[in-house]
């Protein structure tokens, strides 16, 4: 999986001056659109366009500050349909406008290239198995929250303490299938999964029955899941649980992630400083 995520980063470099079709990295890849993504985000700490965008300003700010082109013809070759669009997003990259950088020589922003490679460690084992569930829904209060990838999530937690405590002991009751309890559903992400795009959150439960008045239902159709155990401090231990997966799990295992929601319970202790967590993650076998 490496190798090829490591052929589709070649790519990108001899087409920064085109439009990088993410389709054709994905079969570079040999894997799906969605799970390349998913990929890269988790190991390269970025989304995906992001990179690109990055390496893109980068190699434009070195022909830059080499003068041997317009800015115009700079700003063209690289996808900008203006001047005052590559000056924005130059400055927005370098702090500096591109002008400004080929009047004075100043120091620019470097986005390096990305070369992966498996680091093998051995001191931690992951806990897992793979499930294949008919369909089920999701019952419960939905909110529309900013993704945060480390720390706290003031929104998903100013929602749920504004949640009334008997509101959750009736849906608690609606509980039927695995995972039990109350559980907290994302859904709806953004592909780029970008630090502060939205998404879906659900606090509910897995049921067969009707939504009551008052809720929102989300039908997800049958497929297999990998399910997560983790426990340790909240959030860190969460939050790492769900790196961990797409950095050490995926490329060690024949799975790959699909489209659909991501679930986890979590027990709480006492204290509430400790939880113990188990995450369900859609997926599906990776062709051969």
């Amino acid at each position: 999986m490496l190798e090829r995520l490591n052929q589709a980063m070649e790519h990108i470099e001899h087409g920064l001056d085109q439009s990088v079709d993410v389709a054709g990295l994905a079969r570079i890849a040999a894997t799906s659109e969605y799970h390349l993504r998913r990929m890269f985000s988790a190991l390269a700490g970025m989304p995906l366009s992001e990179y690109i965008r990055r390496r893109r300003l980068t190699v434009a700010g070195a022909e830059v500050l080499a003068g041997r082109e317009s800015l115009l013809e700079i700003a063209v070759r690289y996808g900008y349909g203006s001047g005052e669009a590559f000056a924005r997003a130059f400055r927005a990259m370098h702090g500096v406008g591109p002008g400004e950088a080929r009047r004075t020589g100043t120091a620019l922003v470097s986005q390096p290239r990305l070369t992966f490679r498996l680091t093998v460690e051995g001191s931690n084992s992951m806990r897992y198995r793979v499930v294949d569930r008919p369909d089920f829904t999701v019952v419960g209060l939905k909110a529309r929250v900013p993704l945060v990838h480390s720390g706290p999530n003031q929104a998903i937690i100013d929602f749920v303490r504004g949640i009334e405590p008997k509101a959750l002991e009736r849906l608690e009751k609606l509980s039927d299938q695995e995972p039990q309890g109350i559980v907290a559903v994302c859904d709806d992400l953004d592909p780029s999964r970008a630090e502060g795009t939205e998404l879906d959150y659900y606090q509910g439960v897995i049921t067969a029955s009707a939504a009551p008045e008052g809720t929102s239902a989300l039908p997800v159709p049958a497929g297999t899941w990998a399910v997560f155990t983790a426990s340790g401090p909240v959030p860190q231990a969460i939050q790492e649980l769900w790196r961990d997966v797409f950095t050490e799990w995926f490329p060690s295992n024949p799975y790959r992630s699909r489209p659909g929601p991501e679930v986890l319970r979590t027990l709480l202790s006492p204290d509430k400083t400790e939880a113990d967590a188990e995450l369900w993650l859609p997926v599906e076998r990776e062709r051969s």
